[in-house]
């Protein structure tokens, strides 16, 4: 372990003690209707932004403006106040103020100093956030997912119409231009019709073991950190981070990492809306804990002309034509392949390399700019291609949902129609055999095919499924049903 210096041990001394005075100033009452107009941002002024949630990547978030000259990061907020400290380190480093700490995210909506807020909370807080800033008169910029489930996304889109705010979804690859000329080759017809779009999340995921219910640490409003969610013991396995593997507060990694690759997806097959139908199938396999969430999932979207087939891998595995974070684009008369963010390359149907794709770049400057311009159309992820794109993580998600087991080698009605398909679905079961899982005595988990009124944004005759595209929420944290 190494040593902390005194000179370390006193700056966090301080620290410690400025979030303890800040964070328990003025108990102010949150209510809606006492708010006060947004302020007018000059061409000159300074953008005031604060940043809501801090620990993961609301801290990338704090970096990213702290580095702008003309952004002040004049509030950060958790409602956790022991991972504060290394965003206040992180806003200061470039020798600007040190921002206020704030507990309870109601009172930077009740603050008309903060001009737009940054979001980096769990899943489940995202869309009534951004709402709540929104009505506030603030420009919002929300990670990924954009939402908890496909109707919180319709919400937001109206909320940014009705209140006239610039709204960022936070699938940064849209920035990226590297990304952007990839697109632009798929778009231009480089390799040909696409047929095909994969998604890939090959990332791996461990167990996060069992645990119990314990104390709710010093420092931490659960509450409010459960907020919307149904109110559940607080469990340190089920806390930071792992909240991802759990319904009532995240996605899985299909709405995790996968977004990003599933938004890329759409994107090139140039798609504005939902697809037809969905069936996701597979399983949490390969060890046994207290996530609910599959680490090993499927999700067949069908688009008619095409398909967007998604696949998340949480166990050991190879890539696929070079990818394990990415996308690839099947065509007639070739392919496309993204590696990472911002860099690809396009090859012959032979595999012969054709051209490659690289370059960086910076969403969080561009949603700046637009908050300065007032252009919605500036934006590289405007909230509107953030919710379609949510929408089809969580179409995947309420498939698998709903399935029912079935054992290693069942074929469903409809694969055989497809070729990609049913290859996806071989690769799907040799790749758990490859970890070892017994599939004489494992079943994983098929989901119906869901029929999609893809112009209302909901199933078509299945009661079971459309509960899940909007919950019941714990009071006072409800989303509204319209904006």
């Amino acid at each position: 372990m190494s040593k902390i210096t005194r000179r370390e041990f006193l700056e966090d001394a301080l620290l410690a003690a400025t979030i303890a005075a800040t964070a328990s100033r003025a108990d102010w009452v949150w209510a809606e209707q006492t708010r006060p107009p947004a302020r007018l941002v000059g061409p000159n002024d300074r953008i005031n932004i604060a940043v809501i949630g801090v620990r993961g990547r609301g801290l990338d978030h704090v970096g990213g403006y702290t580095r702008m000259p003309d952004v002040s990061v004049a509030a950060v907020c958790d409602c956790d106040l022991n991972v504060i400290a290394p965003a206040l380190k992180a806003a200061t480093a470039t020798g600007k103020p040190q921002p206020r700490v704030v507990q309870d995210l109601r009172r930077i909506m009740d603050d008309p100093s903060i001009d737009a807020v940054s979001i980096a909370t769990p899943n489940h807080w995202h869309a009534l956030a951004a709402v709540w800033a929104m009505q506030a008169g603030k420009d919002v910029y929300v990670e990924k997912p954009v939402s908890h489930n496909v109707h919180e996304g319709r919400v937001m889109v109206e909320t940014a119409r009705k209140y006239r705010r610039i709204c960022q979804a936070g699938t940064q690859i849209r920035s990226m231009a590297g990304a952007q000329e990839a697109i632009r080759y798929v778009h231009d017809g480089k390799i040909g019709k696409v047929t095909v779009a994969r998604g890939l999340c090959y990332k791996p995921r461990g167990s996060i073991g069992h645990g119990s219910p314990g104390m709710v640490p010093p420092g931490v409003d659960y509450n409010l950190w459960v907020g919307p969610a149904p109110m559940y013991p607080y469990q340190a396995n089920k806390f930071h981070y792992n909240w991802h593997w759990l319904w009532a507060t995240g996605n899985g990694d299909l709405g995790n990492q996968g977004i990003h690759q599933m938004d890329v997806a759409r994107w090139g097959l140039n798609k504005n809306s939902l697809p037809k139908s969905v069936v996701g199938y597979g399983g949490r396999l390969g060890y046994e804990d207290d996530g609910e969430t599959p680490n090993t999932h499927v999700a067949v979207l069908d688009y008619g002309d095409s398909q967007l087939i998604f696949e998340t891998r949480g166990l050991k595995t190879n890539d696929y034509l070079g990818a394990r974070i990415g996308n690839v684009f099947h065509g007639t008369e070739g392919y496309v392949v993204l590696t990472d963010y911002s860099t690809g390359a396009a090859f012959d149907p032979a595999g012969k390399l054709v051209t490659t794709f690289k370059g960086p770049g910076d969403h969080y400057r561009n949603f700046i700019d637009a908050v300065r311009s007032r252009k919605v159309e500036s934006l590289n992820g405007e909230i509107a291609e953030g919710h379609l794109s949510s929408a089809l993580c969580h179409l995947g998600n309420i498939s698998y949902r709903l399935g029912e087991p079935v054992a290693f080698g069942t074929r469903p009605r409809g694969f055989e129609e497809s070729e990609a398909a049913l290859e996806t679905l071989q690769r799907f079961e040799q790749h758990l055999m490859d970890n070892g899982v017994d599939t004489q005595h494992t079943y994983y988990r098929m989901g119906p095919r869901l029929a999609i009124d893809a112009k209302r944004e909901k199933f078509k005759k299945n009661k079971e499924a459309g509960a899940l595209l909007f919950p019941d929420y714990r009071p006072p944290f409800v989303v509204p049903r319209k904006a």
